[in-house]
Formats: C-alpha cells, structure tokens, sequence
C-alpha cells in the first residue's frame, strides 16, 4: 500500500481498520476537498439532493464539498447557512462549505449582506458567473469584501460575449450549426477581475479555468505575487469539443469543452504549478434535462462518480504523479477553502487505482446519470472510506 497521508496524520488510527483488508498496491488518500459541487438543493432537487449527492461524494472519498451561492433561493442569508451545513451532514454525510452571494440575488447591483454572511460561516463569496452593471459596482462590491477579509471566487466570464452560446467557438461547434462561445469571453473578463485583485488586494479564487490564454494570465498575476489560486474541472483534462460531435448532450457543460490547445495548456499549467486544484463541477441532472436537442438541452456532467477514475487515469497517463494528484484534489483544495480543521474532522479513503469498473445507470451513485462516460469502462476506484 502506498501511504498518502500527511506525516501529522496519526497512522495508527487507521491500522486495525486496515488490518483485514488487501491494501497490495492501493492508496492511502486523505478525504478528497471539491472545491465546485452543486447539489441541486435548496431549489433545484428534481436533479439531486443533499442526501442522493451527499451520499454519491462520499461513496466517492469526496468527504468536503464547496457549494456556490446560485441556488434557489440565492444563498445571501448568513442566518441560514448553518441550517444547511447540518441538514447535508445529516442527510448526506459531507461538509459543506458556503460561498455567500457577492451582490443581492447575484443580480450585480448592489452588494449583499456580506457581514452577515460571513458571520454565518460563508468561506468565500462569488457573483458566480452573472455580471455586474458596470465595473465600478464591481469595483466598489470588492472594497467592500476586502474590509471583511472575506476571499472572492471568480467564474471568469463575461455576459455579453458568452450570452446564447453553448460550444466552444470553432470548428465542431460552426459545423454543427451551434452558437459558439469564444475563448475571449473567459479571458477578457479574467483579465478585468486579476487587475481588481492588485488594485483592492483582496484574496482570489479564480475557478474552472479552460483557455491557454487563462493559463498564462494566472501564470503572469502570479508572478506578480498577486494573492490568487485557481482550478480546473477534472472533464476539461480527459474531453475537448470533439466530444460534443454527433449532438452529444452528455458533453454539453459550461464553460464549454474547449480545444486540444487548451486542454494542452490545462495540463501543462496543471504540471508546473500554474492551477493548484482539480474540482468536480459536478452538476447533476433528471433525464428529460438531458432529452431536448443540444442547445435547448441543460449544461452540466454528473462528476462525483467518476473524479477518482479520471484522477487515476491522469497518473496512469504519466500527467502527475500520485503525490502530485492528492496535492491537487486534497491539500490544496482545503487550504484554498480555509479548512483549518481539515485533519481533525478528516479520515482517510483507500483507492484502488487498478479496480476496472463499467459506467452505467446502475454503479452511478448520484440521482444524475448524465456523463458523456456513460457505457465506459474505467479504471481506479474508490475501495473503502474511513470518514467519522
């Protein structure tokens, strides 16, 4: 067995549950942080639950889970928060961790109650993808986080460029009739938000990145010293645009698969240090979500199933290695989401990385099924959790 966790983790706790099971060439991993997953609830729980989802992500080893403030209703209210951090470890079995909503209904107007929502346990706030109504209430709506400390995660898009898309612009995406969404529309509004982080100094999570572009202007803010992380969704290193041909709706997901280049690009800077994470994206969907003709279709990729596979795949392709994967999906996540308790409240998930394992309706935990894996056969797999 390959031992995978931090040398503070008190090993001996581990050994008896250990001691009856065959660890010959498995690994050891501390619980996996996803710094992206939404659970469809509040609002939205005819495509999961906290308890279907919760239960997924830790089947999974996917023991904390980052969940962005676009439910219904908008997640603004710092009193309710700790409602819902209970109600997804007692209906689920994970930790949640709020990000609270940077402007009110994320409508990009005016900021929201961010002392309240900090109060309330909220570990980052975001706008999520909306925009604002110009970049002065951006502007102002940072200075305002930056008085509370509070770090600001960042899904790099910008409305007037994206609006109506559902492909990466280019050649599959024109062939097929289907509105492209450029690779400018993530980096032009990347670029506005890493010159707000100099200018008010506030922290930054910048998540999902897909361009070469992204990749080289993180590169670039961070040599600068500027206070930013960032990630990348497990599917955007594993698909390109090539995977939507034939209408597929299982690879329909924003922001878009983008081109062999980019992905290129997500790995190398995934390699030298440039992205600190690997997030799920999960999005779980119903089957009819997935029925209608590709544009009119919903965007997402149920991901909780199939992370640790696509995480073995990335070592088993010599792209990182396995120290390298659990910095990526374990120690850095919890550090990126302020998860100072990280070892107390952790355990630890023991993979087999050579377990092959067929995808399909049936060995899909989350009530999501929409996977463009769907029918494949993957290897690595989670053998056993030991989560308090």
């Amino acid at each position: 067995m390959k031992n995978l966790l931090p040398p503070t983790w008190q090993q001996p706790q581990f050994d008896d549950k250990l001691s009856d099971i065959n660890t010959d060439g498995k690994w050891l991993i501390p619980p996996i942080v996803d710094l992206c997953g939404r659970l469809r609830e509040p609002g939205h729980q005819s495509h999961g639950t906290l308890a279907s989802e919760g239960r997924a992500a830790r089947q999974n080893g996917i023991l904390h889970v980052v969940l962005p403030p676009d439910t219904n209703p908008v997640l603004e209210n710092g009193s309710l928060l700790k409602g819902l951090r209970e109600k997804a470890w007692a209906d689920g079995g994970i930790h949640l961790h709020i990000i609270g909503a940077l402007t009110q209904g994320l409508q990009g107007k005016q900021p929201a109650n961010l002392a309240g929502l900090k109060q309330g346990g909220a570990i980052a706030v975001s706008n999520v993808a909306a925009g604002f109504d110009n970049d002065l209430v951006m502007l102002r709506t940072l200075e305002y986080a930056a008085t509370f400390g509070l770090k600001v995660f960042f899904y790099p898009d910008e409305p007037s460029l994206s609006k109506g898309g559902v492909a990466h612009d280019g050649y599959i995406a024109s062939f097929h009739g289907l509105q492209g969404i450029p690779w400018l529309a993530e980096t032009i509004a990347l670029s506005k938000q890493i010159l707000m982080v100099e200018e008010t100094g506030i922290s930054a999570h910048f998540s999902q990145i897909t361009c070469r572009t992204s990749v080289e202007l993180i590169a670039w803010a961070k040599q600068k010293g500027l206070p930013i992380t960032c990630d990348v969704a497990m599917h955007q290193l594993h698909l390109t645009d090539d995977d939507i041909e034939g209408y597929n709706v299982n690879a329909y997901v924003l922001p878009p698969l983008r081109s062999n280049t980019d992905q290129q690009a997500l790995i190398k800077g995934l390699q030298d240090g440039t992205i600190d994470a690997i997030c799920s994206h999960h999005e779980p969907l119903s089957s009819s979500s997935k029925q209608a003709p590709f544009a009119e279709s919903s965007a997402g990729i149920s991901n909780f199933d199939t992370f640790v596979s696509l995480g073995c795949k990335l070592v088993a392709d010599g792209v990182l290695t396995v120290e390298q994967l659990v910095e990526k999906v374990c120690l850095n996540p919890a550090k990126i989401a302020s998860i100072t308790d990280y070892e107390k409240i952790g355990g630890a998930v023991l993979i087999d990385p050579n377990h092959t394992w067929t995808v399909n309706k049936d060995t899909i935990l989350s009530a999501g099924k929409n996977t463009p894996f769907i029918g494949e056969t993957l290897t690595g797999k989670v053998e056993q959790v030991f989560f308090k």
